[in-house]
């Protein structure tokens, strides 16, 4: 009797009601860290253009790393929502064992990629000036990444098994300390020493240790870890890792590809100069604020889709993709909406010169078109997620990159005409992906093993 309750508790409705029980929780949680990121940059703007500029190069460079988390993170959701959909919630805590040790492998390898092979890269690709700050802060940055990961691994469990409700509170933890631990290590505060642009590195690592915590003690304290019998085996399942690997391989390289051309782009703004580099940082911050409603919906879509299937509802698959799209669109366009019309008063907050306002304003509104597109393409790339099929959205990726990166070698090498020019590459990039993703889903080709 116990399993069919759980079994219908996991079963997810396409009504708007349960895209927002998912959605909102989500939202609220990604929120957090991404104004944590924002009041980062502002502290770093403060300190000093060049410290701003940095922090672009580097968040980037971490962000391959982060997002090849968030690659799995959306894989283990898709797994554990087929299972939920298919009313078997014992293997939960098979999926999320086999996902944290996957995860862990990943950390150490990447780390030991950071602080071995990525001084040579860094060292010919970034500027002389700045390498030895850039590179000093990510052998420090790359020590929270284990904890990044299971705090994803964590969140992917609530997400999948309909508890998105409880991600606010590790990530309101998390940040809270990451804001002001910035504080204090930054610029020396409260007896606590001057640690500048490392200082920020340092605080993002407490921050990710205490996320980690916060996260499995919720699930603990909640009834989840009784309720799921998480963490009572600790073998290795052959089964359940091929099935993660099949959907998460595909899904990590098509994020690290995406990232690492975008640590590219900023690389290549750094030959133009302190205030284009610290103008696309703000960028950064940009998308993702904008990007707060669009990820939450895309992880929505993922969760819903992989549910719907897992019940035999695939006719239910393309109108509840649709739904979301919808909501992302609209939620995104207001805070695209807020943005051009106070875009100085944003700009402001960073501490910056009139300068940096009058070139920083054109790339807003450049940015802010691409996001409407990001806001409709990204759902339905997250819904062909959810079917499994990762191959294709690393397909879509590949081609996507190949045009974004032909595009912006013209504009930034052979005929730069300015930076908002240069941004308008997020056009080519997110047009080509819901061209491909939504004639792909419409064909009903996903429906096929």
């Amino acid at each position: 009797m116990e399993r069919n309750e759980t079994f219908d508790d996991l079963k997810v409705q396409v009504d708007n009601k349960q895209i927002l029980s998912i959605a909102l929780p989500i939202i609220m949680a990604i929120l957090i860290p991404q104004l944590n990121m924002l009041v980062n940059s502002i502290f770093l703007g403060h300190l000093d253009n060049e410290a701003l500029g940095n922090a672009g190069i580097t968040g980037v460079f971490y962000l391959i790393f982060a997002v090849a988390g968030h690659g799995m993170n959306s894989s283990m959701q898709s797994v554990f929502s087929g299972y939920a959909g298919g009313g078997k919630p014992e293997f939960f805590k098979i999926v999320l064992w086999q996902g944290i040790r996957i995860c862990l492998q990943m950390a150490l390898f990447f780390m030991l990629f950071t602080w071995i092979l990525a001084p040579f890269i860094l060292q010919k690709v970034a500027n002389e000036s700045s390498y030895p700050a850039e590179m000093s802060f990510l052998r420090i940055r790359i020590l929270g990444l284990p904890f990044l990961y299971m705090f994803q691994m964590g969140n992917a469990f609530l997400i999948a098994s309909l508890n998105s409700r409880l991600l606010l509170i590790g990530f309101m933890i998390e940040a809270l300390v990451n804001v002001l631990l910035d504080y204090l290590l930054i610029f020396g505060k409260l007896g606590f020493p001057a640690m500048g642009f490392n200082g920020a590195a340092w605080a993002s690592v407490f921050s990710e240790i205490i996320g980690m915590l916060t996260v499995y003690g919720v699930i603990v304290f909640s009834g989840l870890k009784s309720k799921f019998k998480l963490f009572s085996n600790l073998t290795y399942s052959k089964t359940v890792t091929k099935q993660i690997y099949k959907v998460a391989v595909p899904l990590v390289f098509q994020f690290i590809i995406s990232v690492t051309t975008w640590l590219l782009f900023f690389l290549l703004i750094e030959t133009k100069g302190p205030t284009a580099k610290a103008i696309s940082n703000t960028m950064r911050n940009v998308f993702g604020l904008a990007g707060v409603f669009i990820w939450a919906f895309a992880g929505t879509s993922n969760t819903m889709v992989s549910n719907l299937i897992g019940q035999n509802r695939h006719n239910m698959v393309i109108p509840v993709i649709k739904k979301i799209s919808y909501w992302s669109l609209g939620l995104s366009s207001i805070i695209i909406l807020i943005l051009n019309l106070f875009p100085e008063n944003f700009f402001q907050l960073f501490g910056q010169t009139n300068t940096f306002l009058q070139d920083g304003i054109p790339v807003i509104r450049v940015v802010s078109a691409g996001i409407l597109f990001m806001s409709v393409a990204n759902i339905w790339l997250n819904g062909l997620t959810g079917t499994g099929k990762t191959k294709i959205n690393l397909m879509i990726e590949i081609v996507a990159i190949s045009l974004y990166l032909i595009y912006t070698f013209y504009f930034m090498k052979f005929h730069y005409i300015s930076l908002a020019v240069a941004w308008s590459n997020e056009f080519i990039y997110w047009s080509t992906i819901f061209i491909i993703a939504f004639l792909y889903m419409k064909s009903g080709k996903w429906e096929k093993n």
